[in-house]
């Protein structure tokens, strides 16, 4: 597999950012508008169509359609993995249905003494393409996670 990684510091304490990023609300609020995201149905571990956080075993049904263009993209990922200590935090969402044979999002949070180290690392397989077509993920990758990035710091920071 191949992984993307991309960093931003937050002017925003840890609290606030690790919040924001727990919630169906903060992945609708960091997604562009040209990626036309629709979420499709959410369910909680505990079957909860509406959890405010999401937790380990909760499931995201979503769909995409790029700049407007082709059919929509189905997309259902599931949250393997939650953890929060002392001034750090991570959530893993995998793809169980969607485009790629193989995706996993794991967002990171790092205390920063008042500001928040946010890390996307992402860990992917294209369909056909394997390795060879990773640098054609990266030219879409990298415009996403600017944007997401920097709308963190927009919504978050004082």
């Amino acid at each position: 597999m191949t992984t993307y990684q991309r960093e931003v510091w937050v002017d925003a304490p840890f609290e606030d950012v690790w919040r924001f990023y727990s919630t169906i609300d903060g992945l609708e609020a960091l997604t562009p508008e040209w990626m036309h995201l629709r979420v499709e149905g959410i369910r909680g571990p505990d079957g909860d169509p509406e959890p405010d956080v999401l937790e380990t075993g909760t499931e995201v049904r979503l769909s995409l359609r790029p700049f407007g263009v082709g059919l929509r993209q189905r997309w259902t990922s599931e949250i393997t993995r939650r953890k929060e200590r002392d001034g750090s935090a991570l959530f893993r969402d995998e793809m169980r249905d969607g485009p790629f044979p193989e995706w996993r999002h794991t967002h990171q949070f790092y205390d920063g003494d008042g500001r928040t180290l946010v890390r996307d690392r992402v860990k992917y397989r294209l369909p056909a393409l394997g390795t060879a077509g990773s640098p054609l993920a990266k030219v879409g990758f990298e415009p996403m996670f600017r944007y997401r990035h920097r709308k963190t710091k927009e919504l978050l920071e004082r």
